[in-house]
């Protein structure tokens, strides 16, 4: 099975659809036309060649209208385009969810950039776009801001309010030894807003979301925890505790919501893996005593370390009792069967009001979370030192 990485329906291979490419210059194809379902999909009108379906879809097919061959796939359920390496690998939908101001659309901005450059090079791996729309949404809402103007990002929006597509990727990294062999995976981000999962009742699309999610990440602001405030210094303090009089954006409670939605495809513990990433973990770090396995930085190994990853999983675990918060981490245990504890920051600096730090983005352990679910899904080595 195939699941759309746009409305997350799961479509058996035999029954992948196909657009027509249309007409081009001198040559003929069937005329755009509005295509209600797209369009009823994405909100916007849609005038594009038609969409029709084969008996046994390969990598192209011909246009039944026009005769013209087109490998142009799209999902018969939205009439969204599948990308050729979409259909060709397995895909993994990565949930990313959190509270209100936890930094979801700035770790996701983050992660892309290491993953095409720093994490990239020391995995041997590539990270490129399956599509157009990944393409554009990354540079406009993402990399543009921060990385260019070198603001913040602006929250993100309900998706009551604004239709928002998923990012897209083909990762394909090379492992190591003798034989060199070469393994790929889509990957399918989408950042839920906070106010989306405020509710328990959400949206369709984010319940077909979440149900077909293979890994979720869980991002917690530790600032928004009451415990955790006593450690703050200088301006964090005052960053700290604004949702305190939010009663339905707290961090357990969102964290509980998603769990329920899961739940409804499995009795028991949840399969699932659920990685417990608290955000903007450098504001927090200088109350830490000195040898705490968060003052570390990760050594660029190729391959998870499995001791600096049991390291930080005891050493948040023990944050959160300390901050109060150990009741996150009680709920986990009794929920998963496979769950993990991270701290990370994606800027690596306090912000300059709506600016990043004159000392620039120098993101600490956001590759974390990623690397441990690439080791569950096989991608990734584990080793021990």
């Amino acid at each position: 099975m195939i699941t759309c990485p746009y409305c997350f329906v799961k479509v058996p291979p035999a029954r992948i659809a196909f657009r027509c490419l249309g007409g081009s210059g001198r040559i003929k194809g069937c005329e755009p036309r509005k295509d209600d379902v797209l369009s009823t999909f994405t909100g916007v009108a849609q005038e594009l060649p038609p969409v029709f379906s084969v008996r046994r879809p390969g990598r192209r097919a011909v246009c039944p209208a026009c005769r013209r061959e087109t490998a142009w796939r799209a999902c018969p359920s939205c009439h969204s385009r599948l990308a050729a390496e979409y259909c060709a690998n397995p895909g993994k939908i990565v949930a990313l969810v959190g509270a209100k101001h936890a930094g979801k659309s700035t770790y996701i901005a983050v992660l892309i950039h290491e993953l095409m450059n720093r994490v990239g090079e020391e995995l041997d791996a590539s990270l490129v776009p399956c599509d157009d729309r990944t393409i554009e949404r990354y540079k406009t809402d993402f990399n543009r801001p921060l990385y260019g103007d070198h603001r913040l990002l602006s929250f993100t929006q309900s998706a009551k309010t604004a239709a928002r597509d998923p990012l897209v990727y083909l990762f394909t990294r090379t492992g190591g030894g003798w034989r060199r062999r070469t393994a790929s995976l889509t990957l399918v981000l989408f950042d839920t807003a906070g106010e989306d999962l405020r509710e328990r009742e959400m949206s369709e699309l984010h319940l077909r979301y979440l149900n077909a999610a293979d890994a979720v990440i869980f991002l917690l602001d530790p600032l928004e925890l009451p415990g955790a405030q006593a450690a703050l210094h200088g301006s964090a303090r005052e960053r700290g505790g604004i949702l305190a009089d939010d009663l339905m954006s707290d961090q357990m409670d969102v964290v509980v919501r998603v769990t329920e939605l899961l739940r409804k495809r499995n009795s028991g513990r949840l399969a699932i893996p659920a990685a417990v990433a608290l955000s903007k973990i450098d504001e927090l770090r200088p109350s830490m005593e000195r040898q705490s396995a968060l003052h570390r930085t990760r050594d660029p190994l190729g391959a998870l370390d499995l001791d600096d990853r049991e390291a930080v999983d005891e050493q948040v675990r023990a944050l959160l009792h300390q901050w109060q918060a150990g009741m996150i981490d009680r709920y986990l245990s009794q929920q998963y069967n496979d769950y993990a504890l991270f701290g990370l920051s994606a800027l690596g600096e306090v912000p300059e009001g709506q600016k990043v730090a004159r000392s620039g983005i120098r993101p600490y352990r956001v590759e974390d979370p990623l690397l441990w679910l690439l080791y569950r899904f096989k991608m990734l080595d584990g080793i021990r030192r």
